[in-house]
């Protein structure tokens, strides 16, 4: 992908003001406000934040005890644009671009406590095996009225009225909200994230939409990161809220991120397609290592306190360690269809998930299993929620440690992001404790 260019501002005389930003740990946008001669100057020069910006807590504080913060004089890191370059930002009324930028040290090395770094790692290595992942997610969402403290649908624009529902894969659902979608799916063309499929789900005013698969899980990364931000602003300009929070309501569905992949060889076949409906030995490690990580890599598919309402039996969300052929009872699931699509569905991580870090975990399991040749447990069949299977960690004080001891997780993630991390997920569990559940729920509701 080119470098970005000055060209796109000059092409687009419209724009008024720049958002220069990165992802941080909790995959919150962190950044600032220029004008369009700063922009530029920046696409050579670069910006600087302090290296603690992408390591703070979901309240958007530093971590009290991190080595970047005081102990270092709390120094600055230089950041420059992403391949993705310009991107516009049309929830806002003002026209306006976000330029994506990642974190570097003053030397030119990446910092290894940013995400997209940390996914950026995991994609060389296939890399030097001639391997390249294709990647693509799906993301579910509610629509909610958060005017009051008790959520709700919002009222259709179209008929003025509020459906209490749910509608699994109802068109009537879909067309409730029809100028909203419309006008999403024209953002998505404008910044270049390649939306498919829209579905009503299982929740009231839960939607689903799919992204296209991407032979680079940099791009389907970035454009989960974007489309979040994306469906939560463009839902204000409609006068109501969009959340990817894991369980909003709890009595329906919670929102998740599942992520199918498949891995091209130098000659780009599928590795994973032996021409039947089993798959290859790479793909059977390939399940085996996402399965033997999960346990340990729990803490980044469930990174909050509400993420833990979610993975509990029977919710539409997987919570045993196990994988099946077409069965989205499983953690793992291998689709059906045709041998040369055989791929792997990763259906744990929540919609709350920062998409670099749920990545870079997936693949990295997948690439671990193939390296050891991990052999998986046997597939399952019926229903998982029935069968006496080991858990995924049911607390999220159980997965925050389970990923600081995790002897598997250096050979996924840089150590200076599992410090990281750590150190903000134990000081979010500490704090969270002052606030009671609607409090909470304010919080989430909008940032993740």
């Amino acid at each position: 992908m080119p470098a970005p260019s000055a060209d796109w501002l000059h092409d687009r005389p419209q724009i008024r003001t720049i958002r220069a930003a990165a992802c941080d740990v909790n995959g919150v946008a962190r950044g600032k406000r220029m004008p369009i001669p700063s922009a530029v100057k920046m696409l050579k020069d670069g910006t600087r934040f302090p290296f603690s910006a992408l390591n703070v807590d979901i309240w958007g504080e530093d971590i009290a005890d991190s080595p970047l913060v005081f102990d270092s004089g709390d120094r600055d890191a230089i950041l420059f644009p992403t391949e993705r370059g310009f991107v516009p930002m049309p929830w806002l009324e003002a026209p306006t671009a976000l330029l994506p930028i990642w974190m570097f040290h003053e030397d030119g090395r990446p910092f290894e406590g940013d995400p997209r770094h940390a996914l950026s790692f995991v994609q060389k290595r296939f890399a030097e095996k001639g391997l390249t992942p294709v990647v693509a997610v799906e993301l579910e969402f509610y629509l909610i009225d958060d005017s009051t403290r008790r959520l709700q649908v919002p009222i259709s624009p179209r008929s003025g009225k509020r459906r209490d529902a749910a509608e699994v894969l109802s068109i009537r659902a879909l067309d409730a909200f029809d100028i909203f979608f419309t006008d999403l799916y024209e953002a998505c063309e404008v910044m270049d994230i390649p939306a498919d499929t829209l579905i009503s789900e299982a929740g009231i005013g839960q939607f689903e939409v799919n992204l296209m698969h991407q032979a680079d899980p940099l791009k389907a990364a970035d454009d989960a990161w974007l489309f979040k931000q994306l469906v939560k602003g463009l839902a204000r300009k409609h006068g109501f809220a969009a959340s990817f929070m894991a369980k909003p309501y709890e009595d329906y569905s919670g929102n998740g991120m599942h992520a199918h992949f498949s891995v091209l060889d130098a000659d780009g076949k599928n590795i994973f397609d032996n021409g039947g409906p089993e798959g290859t030995d790479a793909l059977r490690h390939a399940i085996g290592g996402c399965l033997a990580a999960l346990s340990d890599s729990a803490l980044v598919y469930a990174p909050h306190l509400n993420s833990y309402e979610r993975i509990v039996p029977g919710s539409h969300a997987p919570s045993a360690i196990c994988w099946a052929y077409d069965n989205r009872t499983a953690a793992v699931r291998v689709p059906s269809g045709p041998p040369a699509a055989r791929r792997i569905e990763h259906r744990v991580a929540g919609g709350d998930v920062n998409p670099y870090l749920a990545l870079a975990a997936i693949l990295g399991a997948a690439l671990m299993g193939m390296e050891d040749a991990t052999e998986p447990p046997a597939r399952i069949t019926g229903n998982a929620y029935d069968q006496d299977l080991p858990h995924i960690p049911r607390d999220w004080g159980s997965a925050i440690e389970a990923f600081a001891d995790s002897p598997l997780m250096p050979r996924i993630f840089p150590k200076e992001l599992i410090r990281n991390l750590v150190l903000t997920k134990r000081q979010e569990l500490r704090d969270m404790d002052e606030l009671n559940k609607h409090e909470q729920m304010d919080l989430y509701l909008d940032t993740v």
